[in-house]
């Protein structure tokens, strides 16, 4: 395939804001494609590298070539070309590594037409947003190999990417999809939850439920099939090596070959009080040597959910008969703390959740979840049968900017532009803060920042939308300064989350979603007990 046809296709997708077009686009482009250009396809039309961060920023790309002039009008570069070209660019390091890159970025765009240039550029430098979203990619692949989104999507649940099921499905056909099934040793995206305004609304939404205590820890899968123990995060990575004491754990723990879902955090040895986040996130990521790291902060995993046991799949059985599974396989203390709500039209029992609640706040966590009993594992997905509740209106959100500070914080980037993904792939500016950063936070997110960087003119810097950052705020306020219509009132950072990607950031409905319950519920006595009103420090 030429990638003229990719950019183009880039491009109406940007110009298009009904899910409807976007998806016949794409599945258009699907059905074009050789299958084992597919993966290619979603990592472009998403605005990614296969390779990562290959070094190159504006410094190389600012001094664009004239556009090539294809022979007979045709353009040349094809997507598999491309793709080499940016592993060669990938693999370039050592003295004049810069110098190199130059000649390879020049020599790429020296071949590209106009079309080609803009969609390379905004490649490169991270700027492609024409809202070709991992669910409008999956429902074009879906449409290009006649099977429904709902088999896809559970095939790309269970394998954890999309570019390989598409792959398989467009050169074999719906067939291919039956061998897509849990494996022990792969992992798969965790179930999400959404967000509810208070215990009493999640239990009225979900009937016979559970409220579990919400963890601050870090979120881990772990996988045992005889001696072999894996230990994945949230976005899938291996972190193994770092966790002895979970792979412990695993290693006396009865029914392998299992997959295990929950946390590790770390509790104060003085208080038992559980420690904050960015101390269990630095732990993780030390590179000082493991046993070091683990005697100056011993962690422990803390489990919720079990996808298999005994080499059978759970996924599909209701959330009751999970945990009953789970409650076989390990003791009290390594299983999260929860409280059944039998039935949600009896007082009392709301009255105990409510109490669950105030008790889980008071012991120093962060707020509940509440889970419908008889819902399955739906992995992958932000569903409707998992609701959180926090003590205080937060939100996800993702750094667009930041302005250079001034006085103390000269040579710091400072005042930060919030954004919220739109369902289009851009993301809308919600306002601005610089409260609540310490001076550890601004170290860290200048550098950071500056990674990320995208443009600098000595006042702004604009950065490639990756950061994610915890906000806490008042409430909503009407302003015609910002597109949505809004702004956040009393704006204060609590943490950065790179743990977080910037898809998985709070959205701009939700946020408008939550106008008038943050109005409603602003002044409550449940937002002042927030244990989660003190900035913390960033994971290094």
């Amino acid at each position: 395939m030429l990638l003229v046809r990719v950019a183009e296709v880039s491009g109406q997708v940007a110009a298009t804001s009904a899910r409807s077009r976007k998806t016949a686009l794409l599945a258009e482009l699907f059905a074009e494609a050789e299958p084992e250009e597919s993966p290619l396809v979603i990592a472009y039309l998403s605005g990614q590298l296969p390779q990562g961060r290959i070094g190159v920023g504006w410094s190389v790309l600012k001094n664009v070539l004239p556009p090539a002039v294809p022979p007979a009008g045709q353009p040349q570069l094809t997507l598999t070309g491309t793709d080499a070209a940016m592993t060669e660019l990938a693999g370039v390091s050592g003295a004049g590594a810069q110098a190199r890159r130059l000649g390879l970025v020049r020599e790429l765009l020296a071949a590209a037409t106009l079309t080609e240039q803009e969609f390379l550029i905004r490649l490169l430098s991270g700027e492609v947003r024409q809202g070709a979203l991992d669910a409008v990619a999956l429902e074009g692949v879906a449409s290009a190999a006649s099977v429904t989104p709902a088999e896809l999507r559970r095939a790309v649940m269970l394998e954890g990417s999309l570019p390989r099921v598409a792959r398989a499905v467009l050169a074999e056909g719906p067939a291919a999809l039956d061998r897509f099934t849990l494996r022990v040793g792969s992992p798969v995206q965790p179930m999400l939850a959404h967000t509810a305004g208070g215990v009493t609304e999640a239990v009225a939404a979900l009937g016979p439920c559970v409220v579990e205590e919400k963890l601050d820890g870090i979120r881990i899968q772990v996988h045992r099939r005889g001696e072999e123990v894996r230990v994945y995060t949230r976005s899938l990575d291996d972190i193994t090596g770092r966790l002895p004491e979970v792979v412990a754990v695993a290693r006396t723990t009865e029914g392998e070959p299992f997959v295990l879902d929950g946390e590790v955090i770390a509790l104060d040895p003085a208080t038992g009080r559980p420690m904050p986040f960015q101390d269990i996130s630095s732990r993780v990521g030390s590179r000082v040597d493991v046993e070091t790291a683990r005697a100056a902060l011993p962690l422990s995993p803390v489990f919720f959910d079990v996808l298999a046991a005994d080499g059978e799949s759970l996924v599909d059985r209701p959330g009751s008969e999970r945990h009953a599974v789970l409650a076989r396989l390990l003791p009290e203390p390594l299983r999260v703390r929860r409280t059944v709500v039998a039935d949600p039209a009896d007082p009392a029992a709301v009255d105990a959740a409510e109490a669950f609640f105030r008790d889980t706040l008071a012991r120093g966590h962060e707020g509940v979840l509440v889970k419908a009993l008889d819902a399955p594992y739906v992995a992958g997905r932000r569903g409707r049968t998992w609701l959180k509740v926090k003590p205080v209106h937060t939100l996800d959100l993702v750094i667009l900017a930041a302005e250079w500070g001034h006085g103390r914080r000269t040579g710091l980037l400072s005042n930060l532009h919030l954004g919220a993904p739109a369902d289009d792939g851009t993301f809308v500016m919600l306002g601005k803060t610089f409260k609540g950063l310490t001076d550890e936070m601004l170290r860290w997110q200048t550098g950071r920042l500056r990674e990320l960087a995208v443009s600098d003119d000595g006042f702004t810097v604009r950065v490639r939308p990756e950061l994610v950052v915890e906000i806490a705020y008042d409430g909503l306020q009407r302003s015609t300064r910002y597109p949505a219509g809004v702004t956040l009132r009393f704006a204060r950072v609590l943490r950065h989350r790179p743990d977080k990607r910037a898809s998985e950031a709070d959205t701009v409905e939700r946020v408008l979603a939550s106008s008038t319950a943050s109005r409603d519920t602003a002044s409550s006595p449940r937002d002042a007990t927030s244990s989660r009103s003190a900035p913390r420090r960033p994971s290094s």
